[in-house]
């Protein structure tokens, strides 16, 4: 069952995922969420939208044009302590997703 994200949980997520990739559209960011187990409440790109909106405000993103946004200039503590938090929901979002470290070496096992 996917991870509800909201607030400043789904912000810190969407924070690290564009300061890992660089430039990412709204769409590259809802379908990257799905992928690592995450779901957003209600109308998913007005809700990223929003969050996106409030980093931009915060000077630790920048929109580059309608609906892409990059990273921007960042304190280390507040990256690190984003990048603290947005691994631990990654790794809450893979328990409840089934992924855990015991399955994929069982699987990896499968293999060799």
């Amino acid at each position: 069952m996917p991870t509800r994200l909201r607030g400043t949980d789904l912000r810190y997520v969407v924070v690290d995922h564009v300061y890992r990739h660089g430039p990412q559209a709204i769409p590259e960011i809802i379908e990257e969420l799905g992928h690592l187990g995450f779901t957003v409440s209600g109308d998913s790109s007005k809700t990223i939208s929003d969050a996106l909106r409030w980093e931009v405000r915060r000077g630790r993103l920048r929109r580059l044009r309608r609906g892409c946004y990059g990273p921007a200039e960042m304190p280390r503590t507040t990256a690190q302590r984003i990048y603290r938090r947005a691994m631990t929901l990654r790794a809450e979002a893979d328990v409840a997703m089934g992924r855990t470290d015991e399955r994929f070496w069982h699987t990896l096992g499968g293999y060799l």
